[in-house]
């Protein structure tokens, strides 16, 4: 069964993921329903989505959720697709068992899969996503004290965020920016309200901004 790419694009023109607002279950039964990366020219937000989506292919296994939401747009027959194997041992678990195992010996086996499935996720150590993002702050003028609006800036603390290196670069008529290294968890931070924070500092603060982000 194929995924109904005219439906998705529609779906995901005003949303990132196919349910709710984090990766999940409906997410991967829709992207296992794409035989390759979609054309960004006709489906530019299904590209995105699915590029995205393909940087948790190694976590399917512990997304949240139900695919109940994701198998609105399969096409094809209307019974749900069949998940495909994936390499992680993990969905070599059958947590269900035959629908004819009925018995209580069928229900202990099935209720001793569970039990270890569970207690394997819960040791499996999750990926933090991190950032490196190189930030500039610039002054009001030649006369600004750097001293103190570096003092300033490294004072904001936030769970998630590392202060690193920092330089002074010139930029014309004796006036010097800010150039500072740090490193943020991505689910934490927010690199707006970051700015927000800098901007309150309006003594020595005229503008800052993101000059480079990269992924960890």
């Amino acid at each position: 069964m194929s995924a109904d790419l005219t439906k998705l694009e529609s779906h995901l023109k005003t949303r990132s993921y196919v349910e709710g607002y984090t990766p999940s279950q409906a997410d991967v039964v829709v992207f296992k329903a794409i035989a390759s990366a979609p054309d960004a020219t006709a489906h530019p937000a299904v590209a995105r989505w699915y590029s995205h989506i393909k940087s948790y292919e190694p976590e399917f296994g512990s997304l949240s959720g139900s695919s109940q939401a994701g198998e609105a747009f399969l096409g094809g027959s209307s019974a749900a697709a069949a998940p495909a194997k994936a390499d992680d041992d993990d969905d070599e678990v059958d947590l269900f068992g035959s629908d004819d195992e009925e018995d209580a010996e069928a229900e202990r086996v099935k209720a001793e899969r569970v039990a270890a499935y569970n207690a394997k996720k819960a040791n499996k150590p999750k990926t933090v996503a991190k950032s490196v993002v190189t930030f500039e702050v610039k002054p009001w003028d030649d006369e600004t004290d750097m001293v103190k609006l570096e003092e300033s800036v490294r004072s904001i603390q936030w769970p998630g965020l590392v202060w690193g290196q920092s330089k002074l670069v010139p930029i014309g008529y004796g006036i010097r920016k800010l150039q500072i290294t740090l490193v943020v968890e991505d689910d934490l931070v927010s690199l707006d309200e970051l700015q927000e924070k800098v901007a309150e500092f309006e003594d020595y603060v005229q503008s800052s901004d993101v000059v480079a982000m990269q992924k960890l």
